[in-house]
């Protein structure tokens, strides 16, 4: 079986007039529609990857160097702690909402409110705990934008343009990471002008989607009646599907890898390489990395849609992801880690548009795509939650050192690969 989709929907005859929310779509998106996502896409990545790659850390040493790894791993820990929720949370709202405006639109921009909130109060937090705080609303916030406009694609796009658009959506995903670390670097140090930035970016990028969504809202009489143990239980119900399991498994391990590589890399370059401008530094590879996922995640898109397979990329790219990792570990030198980066960046974008794809077409019912996607979405955030306390324990505790963290990333991220060949509904 090739490019199949599981999930229980209506035909999409292919015209406005017969189109529902929950058809299954069969008429390509439109070049204006896929812009408007890749710019949602940016927004949202510019305002978590700004603060987690730089801004957070330095925000962290102004208040006490000696902890400050301590004090990053318990704010982004606690952050992605809030995603876990949010993201399905939010997701389902977007499946039950009855807005003239769609589903998906009202929560992108709900979000991106929330998440804006949270950044420019994060410009004059005045302690550790009122950080934690407002970086806990940048989560809510962004992950809440980034389930609504994530469970847009499998809305919207048929699954033989699905590689495609995820490619482009990651596309825009690496270009808001690199514009989030651009923008840490330039303030040099006013981690408070740069919180200002990220905030604008986040603005910025939900308004041509805004305009563009041709989101269809959902028919009363096919909205569910509601049922507190049953919304409940709604969360739980894709893993009695086992290609949904192991999707969500494999996605899940291989993003606790790749957090394992990027979360210290501000300080892998200070106590490690002995970069003489970390930030700086952060920002050149993060900039190889984001050439290189540009080129990847587009050329690996079009490519899985065109042969018509899934699983070998996915596999491919997890071993790639892996042996960036191994480089780091061996190679702790700058040298090391341009190469690191330029390879990280191949697997990974490949990963991101490929795997993307395939996950839509493992979901269960086209009425809780929102849910169910903020489910898959968990497996980003959930990595977020472990990482800092895996990379912290690994650093300093065990004294392993960032050899002994690099290759359990890289170990981790094997695991990812392996479990692929266990999805069977899907090449």
């Amino acid at each position: 079986m090739t490019l199949s989709q599981p999930s229980k929907s209506y035909p999409d005859r292919g015209t406005a007039g017969t189109r529902t929310a929950l058809h299954e779509p069969v008429t390509k998106v439109r070049h204006r529609w896929t812009a408007g996502v890749v710019l949602v896409n940016v927004g949202i990545n510019a305002a978590f990857f700004g603060p987690i790659q730089v801004l957070l850390g330095q925000q962290a040493i102004h208040f006490d160097a000696a902890n400050k790894e301590g004090i990053l791993a318990l704010v982004t820990g606690c952050g992605a702690a809030v995603s876990l929720v949010a993201n399905p949370l939010f997701g389902a709202f977007s499946d039950r909402t009855l807005s003239r405006f769609g589903r998906r639109v009202p929560w992108v921009l709900i979000g991106s409110l929330l998440g804006t909130i949270g950044l420019l109060g994060l410009m004059a937090a005045p302690a550790v705990a009122a950080m934690t705080a407002l970086w806990c609303l940048v989560q809510l916030g962004c992950n809440g934008a980034l389930a609504a406009i994530t469970a847009a694609v499998p809305d919207r796009v048929p699954v033989r343009q699905r590689g495609t658009i995820g490619g482009l959506a990651s596309m825009g995903a690496t270009a808001g990471i690199l514009i989030g670390a651009g923008v840490a670097a330039a303030v040099a140090g006013n981690f408070g002008l740069g919180y200002l930035v990220c905030a604008a970016a986040l603005m910025l990028g939900i308004v041509m989607y805004l305009f563009t969504s041709e989101d269809q809202p959902l028919d009363p009489a096919l909205r569910p009646a509601f049922s507190l143990p049953g919304f409940l239980l709604s969360f739980f119900s894709p893993f009695a599907f086992p290609d949904f399991c192991w999707a969500w498994l494999t996605r899940f391990l291989v993003n606790v890898g790749n957090h394992l590589v990027t979360l210290y890399l501000l300080f892998f370059l200070m106590d490690a390489v002995r970069y003489a401008d970390p930030a700086l530094g952060v920002l050149i590879l993060t900039g190889i990395y984001a050439v290189m996922t540009l080129i990847t995640a587009v050329i690996g898109g079009m490519w899985t849609d065109r042969a018509g397979k899934r699983k070998p990329f996915v596999i491919g790219s997890s071993v790639i992801i892996a042996l960036s990792a191994l480089i780091l570990a061996f190679f702790p030198t700058w040298a090391g880690a341009l190469v690191g980066a330029a390879v990280l960046g191949v697997g990974y974008g490949a990963y991101l548009a490929v795997d993307f794809a395939l996950l839509t077409q493992v979901l269960p019912f086209a009425a809780d795509r929102g849910k169910d996607m903020g489910v898959i979405n968990v497996a980003n955030s959930l990595p977020q939650v472990i990482a800092p306390a895996v990379a912290w324990l690994l650093v300093t505790a065990v004294n392993g050192g960032y050899l002994l963290l690099y290759l359990v990333a890289a170990v981790i991220g094997l695991l990812g690969a392996v479990f692929v060949v266990k999805i069977k509904s899907v090449d």
